[in-house]
């Protein structure tokens, strides 16, 4: 029996396959912990991901291929998305910094593209922004 088999096609197979990432960084640095394992079951929620599926894919992120998306909107959407989990410690660690690396490239971003968007992510999820950075953040939300 095939993977597809198993899950059904489309966009719910792009969403175990992105949820199986997410899996996959939050275990990377050890076990996952609790904020970890809270942010996890809520994106498993925000994915349409059944118990069972939530299950197979904690025993095995690794069995879920990855999938590109054309869309920067997307993109960026699943980069936030990880970002999220990485920073559910409060940091990021060299092994959470490769991962993220390879997922992005994985999602369809050039590297040196991806190398940019992470080192702004990495600022912006650890409270680096500049005084101008939040000013604009803040005019645009009222946009």
């Amino acid at each position: 029996m095939s993977f597809s088999d198993l899950f059904g096609s489309g966009e719910h197979l792009r969403n175990l396959s992105h949820f199986a990432s997410i899996v996959n960084l939050a275990a990377v640095d050890g076990d996952i912990n609790e904020q970890e394992e809270e942010l996890l079951k809520r994106f498993a929620r925000k994915l349409d991901i059944n118990e069972e599926e939530y299950a197979k894919i904690i025993d095995n992120p690794l069995a879920f291929p990855l999938s590109g998306y054309n869309s920067i909107e997307r993109r960026l959407e699943r980069l936030h998305d990880l970002f999220k989990i990485i920073f559910a410690d409060h940091e990021i660690d060299d092994e959470e910094m490769e991962l993220i690396k390879k997922y992005a490239i994985g999602l369809g971003f050039s590297s040196q593209a991806s190398e940019g968007i992470i080192k702004r992510s990495v600022q912006i999820f650890s409270g680096q922004l500049s005084f101008d950075d939040y000013r604009y953040l803040l005019e645009r939300e009222n946009d």
